[in-house]
Parts: C-alpha cells; sequence; structure tokens
C-alpha cells in the first residue's frame, strides 16, 4: 500500500455475521490520519446495512462517502451472463465485449447506490477495471451509475499502483468536500420484526418478510423480552444476490424475504435473522489447525499450512 499504515482488526463475514473494520480500528486511524478507508464486507445489501444500521449507530461515526466497488464481468453476471463456475475457465461472454450485458446489470449497481443515498452518504463508484475491458463496456456503467446520482472513477492500480488509483482518490476527496445527511434506516423503539420488513423492502427490494413458525415464537419472544429491544438486528443472507437466493441476480422483484430462524448473540449484543438456505460458518474443532502453524526462525518461511 505504498507506505500507508494498515490496521488489519476485523469481525468475520458479512453474510453471516457483521462484516466490518472494528470501532477500535477505525477510532485510532481517525487519529493518525486525514483520510481513513474502513470496509464493510460485500455490496450495500449487507456490509454497508451493517456499517450504517450497527456500526455507525453503536460507534457515533459517520461516514463522509462510501465506495461501491464494481467490476465489468461482476455486472455482466447480473445482467444474465453464464454461471460462473470456480475452476473452471470464464465464458467469453465475461473476456469480450458486451455492452448490453453490462447495461442490464447495471440494475444491480443502481440498487447499491440507492441503498447508500438513503443513508444520506455520498456514493462513489469505482471500477476496478480488468484488461479485458472495452472503452465502451466502462463508459455504460459509468454513464448509467452517474445517472443514479454516483460519482465514478476508474481505477486500474493493479496495473499501475497507487497511480492507478488516482482518479478514485480525487472523486472521494470530492465528495468528503460535500454536505452528508445522514440518518439511520430505523429508530432502537422499533419492533423487532418491523426492523427485518424495514431492511427487507429499503434495502433487499423484497416486497414482504415471511417465518417460519420457529422464528415467528422466537420473534414474539424477543419482542416481549426487555432486555432484547435494543439489541441490534444483524442479517444473515447470501452475498449472491440482493434476494436470500443465490441464484436470483440483477435487482429481482416479486419476492418474499424468507426468515427461518432467528438467533441471538448476547455477547455481542445481537439479534440474528436467518434468511434463506445459508450455512452458518462452524466454529473451530477441539484441535484447530493453527496451533500447527509456525514459522522457521531460520528460513523465515511458514511450516505447518499443509
Amino acid at each position: 500500500l505504498e507506505g500507508q499504515p494498515v490496521l488489519v482488526h476485523a469481525g468475520p463475514f458479512a453474510n453471516i455475521a457483521v462484516g466490518q473494520s472494528s470501532i477500535v480500528a477505525d477510532q485510532v486511524a481517525l487519529k493518525l490520519s486525514d483520510y481513513h478507508v474502513t470496509e464493510s464486507g460485500f455490496g450495500a445489501d449487507i456490509g454497508f446495512e451493517k456499517f450504517w444500521n450497527i456500526k455507525c449507530r453503536l460507534s457515533g461515526l459517520t461516514p463522509n462517502c462510501a465506495v461501491i466497488v464494481a467490476t465489468v464481468r461482476a455486472l455482466k453476471m447480473h445482467g444474465g451472463g453464464p454461471k460462473v463456475v470456480p475452476g473452471k475457465p470464464l465464458d467469453e461472454s465475461y473476456t469480450s465485449e458486451n455492452v448490453g450485458l453490462v447495461e442490464k446489470g447495471c440494475v444491480n449497481l443502481i440498487a447499491h447506490i440507492e441503498t447508500v443515498k438513503k443513508s444520506g452518504v455520498n456514493p462513489v463508484v469505482c471500477i476496478n477495471s480488468f484488461h479485458t475491458d472495452t472503452r465502451d463496456e466502462i463508459a455504460a456503467v459509468r454513464r448509467l451509475a452517474e445517472q443514479a446520482g454516483a460519482r465514478v472513477a476508474l481505477s486500474e492500480h493493479w496495473l499501475r499502483g497507487g497511480a492507478g488509483a488516482l482518479e478514485l482518490a480525487d472523486a472521494v476527496i470530492d465528495a468528503c468536500e460535500d454536505k452528508v445527511n445522514f440518518k439511520l434506516l430505523y429508530e432502537d423503539s422499533m419492533p423487532i420484526r418491523q426492523r427485518i420488513e424495514t431492511i427487507a423492502r429499503e434495502v433487499y427490494g423484497a416486497d414482504g418478510v415471511s417465518y417460519s413458525a420457529e422464528a415467528k415464537a422466537k420473534a414474539e419472544r424477543m419482542e416481549n423480552d426487555p432486555n432484547m429491544k435494543n439489541m441490534a438486528t444483524c442479517m444473515v443472507k447470501t452475498h449472491l444476490s440482493l434476494s436470500h437466493d443465490p441464484v436470483l441476480k440483477g435487482r429481482p422483484k416479486g419476492w418474499t424475504l424468507p426468515i427461518r430462524d432467528i438467533l441471538t448473540y448476547g455477547g455481542a449484543g445481537f439479534i440474528v435473522p436467518v434468511a434463506g438456505d445459508i450455512k452458518l460458518m462452524p466454529g473451530t474443532s477441539s484441535d484447530p489447525a493453527f496451533r500447527k502453524i509456525d514459522i522457521d526462525v531460520e528460513t523465515g518461511k511458514v511450516k505447518g499450512l499443509f
């Protein structure tokens, strides 16, 4: 990172947990630098939503802008491109020009832009470029994102290092100069099921929410428990779609968010509604692999990884 300090202090993934850099890291960084960049995992539907409604609520900190990172390849997938299979070569549609596919996929990007704007924060879209992107594809993303109300910057840091990200840096600086009208999506006093419904409709684009019998019973019990009323709502949902279904790309319409369970993480102070068929990260075993990993002080090489 060309001499810039980095504080690696974060929680697990935003699809199954909070997915944020820690508040402590942010507080330290804000005292050390003119501009502090913090991360929330995945897209605006889960990572930013939790940054917005959990982290900012608990920390009292508010951002000056939010950067949404997009790639032409991902937008092609959301536009109806063939399924991407890990370990197999990409379909030609992802490596050759297809402006129409990019334009169709931009409905997904626009949804993320609109989510950021609902918070009152200024959105900046970073087009994380690949060597296969064409000028017309990049122009299409820029045009549609700007029409949706975002600043847009092309980043070629993979090719030119920091110099390749100067356009993005300038866009962020400009956005930080604008006024921020930050507002939370819901109040602490809002009942749990109403919070879930608000997130589902306003962020995911769902028509409504359904509950399994178990989830409904838990929600009713939690809503009547004064110790739980002010706990943060940390949604669990796939990161592969705005919906609960990883197969549904783009900006799905006409769907209902199914809540199969509602967990409580008392130590963190989170109520955790679980949407759809998503697996939660398992805990470590009684003899986790990290115990076997070490560094050979003579050679400096890591041992015990394999």
